[in-house]
């Protein structure tokens, strides 16, 4: 257990912000509910995810078990759509998050799973005070609401051993992505909330790239992630230019 059992309101810290998430906390499982987009994102994201770190690693992305002996951070982690697929390939897994109601929605699922994962209110800055250490960070969709994103990742540098791995997946802060993911998935097809997104807080993916090598990281890659609407599906692209995913390795 990680001394993030030690909960935190985590108020007054720049991390993740207290948002439009906690008011549906009781959904997150919910595939047709209000997180539909990020249950069909999903694929995608646990693809990328592990293979990144089975390269990265020498692991065999084909085992069951291809985590194993790893210790993971699901910063941000919401409901756990991420933190239980990475217990199940056998991560050692803390998912944190700033909203206490997604961490009760989160322990809960867990539990009826009859998964071991440690879930704590807290954000990724109290965690570094508390000395924490992880091989891995998943910072997935969580980078455009944290109130200081230099902030957060300076936290993860610290909470990350030499050698380990950051992955992420954000939103670039372009006229394109405002019309997308703003007014397109917000107000026109009503995928999420409208309040979800502050584009002032996306960032362009070379700004991303000159804060992880201020903070100790290599960046190893970048992959542009757009939606098909004929398949119905979410696809890796070269075009970063509204969202996209990244792995990067502290030094």
């Amino acid at each position: 257990m990680t001394s993030a059992g030690q909960d935190t309101d985590a108020q007054g810290t720049a991390g993740e912000e207290a948002g439009p998430f906690a008011a549906y906390a009781g959904r997150w499982w919910d595939a047709e509910g209000p997180f539909q987009p990020l249950h069909a994102l999903n694929p995608l994201r646990l693809g990328y995810i592990r293979d990144a770190l089975c390269g990265h690693f020498g692991r065999d992305p084909r085992s069951f078990q291809s985590l194993d002996g790893l210790r993971i951070l699901d910063a941000g982690c919401g409901g756990g759509l991420l933190s239980e697929p990475m217990a199940r390939l056998g991560a050692e897994v803390v998912g944190a998050d700033a909203e206490e109601p997604n961490i009760r929605a989160a322990r809960a699922h867990a539990e009826a799973s009859g998964l071991a994962i440690d879930y704590v209110h807290a954000r990724a800055e109290d965690m570094a005070e508390w000395g924490e250490r992880f091989d891995i960070i998943l910072a997935m969709e969580i980078i455009e609401h944290v109130d200081d994103a230099a902030l957060f990742v300076a936290a993860c540098g610290a909470l990350l051993r030499p050698g380990g791995a950051l992955v992420f997946a954000t939103l670039s802060r372009t006229m394109k992505a405002y019309a997308m993911a703003i007014i397109g998935a917000e107000y026109v097809l009503g995928w999420l909330p409208r309040g979800t997104h502050d584009w002032n807080k996306f960032l362009r993916p070379s700004d991303l790239a000159r804060s992880l090598r201020g903070n100790g990281f290599s960046l190893r890659d970048i992959t542009g992630v757009a939606y098909d609407p004929l398949e119905r599906s979410w696809r890796a692209r070269r075009d970063p230019s509204v969202n996209y995913m990244g792995f990067a390795v502290k030094r």
